[in-house]
């Protein structure tokens, strides 16, 4: 893996979904029992960070493996995988990371799946299907929280607020829906205008700890990010970012950056606060991005494409949300400005004077 300006690592199958995995909870296989060090620290704390990748060629003989593999992963740095754990011959689509539990529940009978979310704090979970079928329940017991069904619409993407009072639903057509999870009931129906189709949703936190919810549209040739208050749930910016069509969004953990990823293999990065682009790379992948994820400080971004690549971007070290370090660095320097001016007052008045 390189950071913006080079390539990226190429996996053998098609990536579609990836999610970063907590260093506390790398399951690493069991050393023979001679090469074990009690001693060494690097034996039970990985030296670098690492990354659940799925995909593959689906369903019947296509000759293309389907995978899920972990894999280590740093700017800079080529990956390898770690593990390639089983899954029978399904090609994993979409991917929700829960850290805190041990175990999964299957759902069956259920169909694809096109949207998986957990909640911030991984007690409820979110899933979309191509079917039109939204479920939501309790995590772990699986209780159900509600369930809305459409079959004249698939769900596009989804989304849970990080206090777990609102969920965002996007479908192939009509507006974005909001519910409320403690009453089940949606409380606001986002329209879109003229033009306008609705893509990815994302809610974000805001320095004063209030919520603000993106989402990204493809208006024409046009692909842009839209803000809304969750309030009064009106729009609160629109930014045109690309002419490529949007395949992928993330928002980092901070609040501050946004990312998309498009169908030409490019990945732009902005900040929330002003929508101005701060890092671009052209042709980051040879194929569709299909993933983004920021890592938990914010620092690096994670994308996977069609083409079989995942690849890791620096981000640098963004500011969280709502406060710029600008403006202390001028108070700063205005502050030296001034102290300077008094302790030299009569040589830069004699200088004036000649």
């Amino acid at each position: 893996m390189v950071t913006r300006g080079g390539g990226s690592q190429s996996y053998g199958f098609p990536i579609y979904c990836a999610a970063w995995l907590p260093l506390a909870h790398i399951i690493k296989p069991d050393p023979p029992a001679a090469e074990a060090d009690a001693d060494d620290p690097s034996s039970s704390t990985p030296s670098l960070p690492m990354a659940v990748l799925g995909g593959g060629g689906g369903e019947g003989r296509s000759g293309v493996p389907n995978k899920l593999v972990v894999a280590a992963l740093a700017t800079g740095e080529e990956a390898a995988p770690a593990l390639s754990p089983d899954t029978e011959g399904e090609g994993p689509q979409r991917l929700a990371l829960e850290p805190d539990q041990d175990a999964l529940a299957e759902l069956k009978d259920v169909g694809l799946q096109l949207a998986v979310s957990f909640s911030g704090e991984g007690s409820i979970l979110a899933i979309g299907g191509e079917d039109g079928y939204l479920r939501v329940f309790n995590w772990p017991t699986m209780g159900s929280v509600l369930t809305e069904i459409d079959t004249k619409t698939s769900i596009k993407d989804l989304t849970i607020s990080s206090d777990e009072k609102f969920l965002a639903v996007n479908r192939s057509s009509g507006p974005c829906r909001v519910w409320d999870l403690q009453s089940s009931e949606v409380v606001a129906s986002l329209p879109r205008e003229t033009g306008e189709i609705f893509g990815f949703c994302r809610f974000s936190n805001k320095a004063d700890n209030s919520h603000v919810l993106f989402i990204t549209v493809m208006e024409g040739d046009y692909g842009k990010i839209v803000s809304w208050n969750t309030t009064s749930w009106t729009r609160t910016g629109s930014k045109k970012i690309t002419r490529e069509a949007i395949s992928a969004f993330a928002v980092s953990p901070n609040g501050a950056l946004l990312a998309i990823g498009t169908i030409e293999g490019s990945i732009i990065v902005v900040g929330s606060k002003d929508m101005r682009t701060l890092v671009t790379v052209k042709k980051a992948h040879l194929g569709i991005v299909t993933t983004l994820t920021f890592s938990q400080d914010s620092r690096t971004l994670l994308s996977t494409s069609f083409d079989s690549s995942a690849r890791v971007t620096s981000v640098g070290s963004p500011k969280s949300n709502g406060t710029s370090i600008w403006p202390m660095l001028l108070v700063v320097i205005l502050a030296i400005l001034v102290y300077y001016c008094t302790q030299h007052k009569e040589d830069i008045l004699a200088m004036l004077q000649r």
